[in-house]
């Protein structure tokens, strides 16, 4: 069996905002893509996976990632930062400006090879959450349901929810796998990591 090989994302670099797939790099190589509702902790959870401290910006006010932020890891593989979603303190028009370019870069974008959709674990599986799983299962994109925020919760209670969130998207039949995660105590960052290095490195 040959070893796989390990992609490092700390290398990971800012490269562009573009506010439709129109302004994105070649559809070529290979993008992971990170989606979740505005107050999931998307951002954190891209600094913590790449071990930067500001490589995505985190904001008081959710919500503010209105573009989609493409990150270079190496040539031709990239990790995109898609719009956050479901946040209720923005005009209606942005919100289905942003809904427009998030749908249009996963249902258009060949070279996306999984998607990471972020959850709060005090509140997952939301409408638009499940939505976007549901999206990615009949597209055989493969998903990783990351739990985030596992902290504010006890750790009995943080494995009681993941077993819940698994056992309802099991019902999808689709290539997902569920990890509580914590940006804070680094939990479930092994197990993250191996899933996006296996869709980085898959032949």
């Amino acid at each position: 069996m040959t070893e796989q090989q390990t992609i490092n994302l700390n290398k990971a670099k800012f490269t562009i905002s573009a506010p439709d797939i129109r302004r994105l790099p070649e559809d070529s190589g290979i993008e992971v893509a990170f989606a979740g509702r505005s107050n999931a902790g998307k951002s954190s959870a891209l600094n913590t996976l790449t071990n930067q401290k500001s490589l995505a910006r985190t904001s008081k006010t959710p919500g503010r990632t209105q573009l989609i932020n493409v990150f270079e890891i190496e040539e031709n593989k990239r990790l995109i930062d898609l719009p956050g979603y479901g946040f209720a303190k923005v005009p209606l028009e942005m919100k289905k400006k942003w809904q427009k370019s998030l749908g249009e870069y996963l249902e258009k974008r060949d070279c996306l090879k999984g998607l990471v959709v972020l959850m709060d674990i005090r509140h997952p599986l939301k409408d638009l959450d499940r939505d976007l799983i549901e999206w990615a299962v009949d597209s055989d994109l493969p998903v990783l349901a990351l739990l985030t925020k596992s902290d504010k919760l006890s750790q009995g209670k943080a494995s009681a929810e993941v077993l819940k969130v698994k056992k309802i998207l099991a019902e999808l039949n689709g290539d997902i796998k569920v990890q509580s995660f914590s940006s804070l105590k680094k939990t479930g960052m092994p197990q993250a990591l191996q899933v996006i290095n296996n869709w980085f490195t898959e032949e």
